[in-house]
């Protein structure tokens, strides 16, 4: 021994050094565990525990096996029955050198932060477990268990009992998921159904109803929990998806009943879907007065908002607008961006167009309760309404232009005012002008009647009558039809009425899907064209503005007419037809393509909605073709395409038309 020491001593490699490293991280792991098992975090504190214990049985008794052996001088150890070689002793502790370095590591990686989320932690776990040594893989996960044990009992009692610990809550008081609760293992569809089911059984107790969820019930859930941990995310998610839909069906038998349902859709369809005209239209007033006045009062602007543009209504105390700081893109937009669309609308994977920003500049958000169940409802907002405000801009231009042509032909009599030759250039302007808000104003009130009359009146009426007579609706569910202890439980329940909550949730669906896609938000190319048409229709708006509302510049405004009474047209009415007469380019330009466009999509297959945003909230399942009712939504579009060309102005262009006169005549 003294020799080997010596030889260590001299520079030489041995077994005792390498012993002596495998005692440093030893202890160096007791310690880290010592101070980290005093952290407030349940989470980092069962993970010291689980580490202590299983440095206990395995390690600490393998210390203390191998002094029993060379007690017992074991032949396996002991040479000679007198000498232990310290080659033998490592070789005995071989087996611990990558564990106690990995292990060593990851408690340095534990102390180098101070506070550690539970979702954070577990991804970090699962991450080091995934290794290709044995020991160090079942090490960690084994400690990655311990903590997913303890987050599943934090989940266990939110789920079950709607109850949050007061520390390391997964969720906040308002049943919001807190940063760091979740694994990023866990889905975002099963997140919602955490969160869902939470908020659900929360709610039922506080409010001390007298229907209760069951306890036998509520131990069912705790038991098929038990079952799972997060890291095996199928299974996980099986059992979080079926304790949402039993205590769906629970609340939908005890709780709810079919006038709470039918008053949320009507309150969903008159504000995200503009039902309640008297509502869109003060909402779009207040918003422009909001930007008129530069938002310079940012605080309570939802409330005031909302104060001002409807009636008192028990559902808009759940509405709230989000406006996140600083402007996305310029208040007037460009045509540039318009020019080059062909292109981009021909290459086979279009970018999603988003129109939240078009009715305020900004980010838009119209949220109801819980953003991720409405977004598509918050889809179909924005776009409708970012429709409906263009066509308001579009009406108030034309009255505009009406006023100053009244008040001009005071003066003017028959004429536009100015010699012979800025006669004729201020009537081929007035004209161009009055042509462009013209067709600007066929095209808008064609799609907003369209969208409204066709498809979401329609819809809407469709949904009311699969609600009161759901046998209709019950084909397109993607569930079976009721138990019948289920339906026994209903006093005189008719099968053919009785309304599961699965079903009501396809026809839900459904319902988002024909709209998403009759309001053309599912095709990708025609989204990509009406947006540039409604910045088209804005620029044309904001210019009349800036020119006193009007196209024409008064006789007496400096430039106006040709200086010194020569033959040539005012620098003024020269600049102005200009502008007038790009607008009136890019906008016919957009409206074939729209219509092209259009054509094209009623021979696409399938005809359906699809994206990230249905993605998130559609129940379907994966090998769905389609939705019940498709040919329903095609002729939705067929009947758009009826009304754009019902004079045959796209399908059957006019030649010998100027190039500003080549737009719809709808006279």
């Amino acid at each position: 021994m003294i020799a080997e020491v010596l030889l260590v001593l001299a520079g030489h490699s041995s077994s005792l050094e390498a012993l002596g490293h495998i005692a440093s991280r030893y202890r160096n792991i007791k310690k880290a565990c010592a101070t980290l098992s005093r952290s407030k975090s349940r989470y980092v504190c069962a993970l010291c525990a689980t580490l202590n214990q299983i440095l206990k049985d395995e390690y600490e008794k393998l210390v203390v096996d191998t002094e029993a052996k060379v007690l017992k001088r074991d032949p396996d150890l002991v040479a000679n029955g007198s000498f232990v070689p310290l080659s033998a002793v490592r070789a005995t502790f071989a087996e611990w050198d990558s564990p106690l370095t990995a292990l060593e590591t990851l408690m340095n990686q534990l102390q180098a932060q101070k506070h550690w989320k539970p979702g954070p932690l577990i991804d970090m776990l699962l991450a080091r477990s995934k290794t290709g040594v044995y020991r160090i893989a079942d090490i960690i996960s084994r400690l990655s268990v311990a903590v997913q044990r303890v987050w599943r009992s934090q989940l266990s009692a939110f789920v079950v009992h709607g109850s949050l610990a007061s520390s390391d809550p997964l969720a906040s008081e308002d049943f919001t998921l807190l940063d760091g609760a979740m694994p990023s293992c866990v889905s975002p569809q099963t997140k919602e159904s955490i969160v869902y089911v939470g908020r659900a059984i929360a709610t039922i107790k506080a409010k001390k109803w007298q229907n209760q969820l069951p306890r036998e019930q509520a131990l069912e859930y705790a038991n098929l929990l038990e079952t799972v941990l997060p890291e095996d995310q199928y299974k996980f998610d099986l059992v979080i998806s079926q304790i949402r839909t039993n205590v769906s069906e629970w609340l939908w038998l005890n709780v709810l009943t079919r006038k709470d349902v039918e008053d949320a859709v009507i309150s969903l369809a008159s504000y995200f879907l503009l039902r309640n005209g008297e509502f869109s239209l003060a909402l779009i007033r207040e918003i422009e007065r909001l930007k008129i006045s530069r938002l310079t009062t940012r605080s309570g602007v939802a409330s005031r908002l909302l104060a001002q543009a409807a009636q008192h209504d028990p559902s808009l105390l759940h509405l709230h607008f989000e406006l996140p700081s600083g402007p996305l893109r310029p208040l007037l937009p460009s045509l540039a961006n318009s020019k080059a669309l062909s292109s981009s609308v021909a290459s086979n994977s279009p970018e999603t167009t988003s129109f939240d920003d078009l009715l305020l500049g900004t980010n838009l958000v119209l949220s109801f309760c819980t953003l991720q169940d409405l977004q598509i409802y918050a889809a179909l907002f924005n776009y409708l309404s970012s429709l409906r405000k263009t066509h308001t801009q579009i009406h108030t231009c034309w009255t505009s232009l009406s006023n100053a042509q009244r008040a001009r032909r005071r003066w003017t009599g028959l004429g536009e005012g100015g010699t012979a030759e800025d006669l004729e250039a201020r009537r081929e302007l007035l004209r161009c002008g009055w042509g462009v808000v013209r067709d600007m104003g066929w095209f808008l009130d064609t799609l907003l009647g369209y969208v409204m009359v066709d498809v979401i009146d329609v819809e809407f009426r469709r949904l009311k009558d699969l609600l009161g007579n759901p046998s209709r609706g019950r084909a397109e569910s993607v569930g079976k039809h009721p138990s019948s202890q289920n339906i026994a439980g209903q006093a005189n329940a008719d099968p053919s009425t009785y309304l599961d909550f699965t079903t009501l949730r396809n026809i839900h669906t459904t319902y988002l899907e024909r709209l998403l896609t009759g309001c053309l938000l599912s095709n990708p190319a025609l989204t990509a064209i009406l947006r540039p048409i409604f910045e088209v229709c804005e620029r044309f708006v904001a210019q009349v503005e800036r020119w006193g509302g009007d196209v024409l510049p008064a006789l007496l405004f400096e430039g106006s007419l040709a200086p010194g009474g020569d033959d040539k047209v005012g620098a003024m009415v020269q600049e102005r037809f200009q502008v007038v007469s790009e607008i009136n380019e890019s906008l016919h330009k957009l409206l074939n393509l729209f219509y092209e466009q259009l054509s094209l999509s009623t021979s696409q297959q399938p005809f359906t909605a699809t994206g990230d945003i249905l993605k998130r909230t559609s129940i379907r399942g994966k090998g769905s073709k389609g939705f019940e009712g498709e040919g329903e939504v095609r002729r939705h579009v067929e009947r758009l395409l009826l009304r754009l060309d019902f004079n045959g102005a796209f399908s059957k262009p006019r030649a010998g038309a100027s190039e500003w006169e080549g737009g719809i005549d709808i006279l």
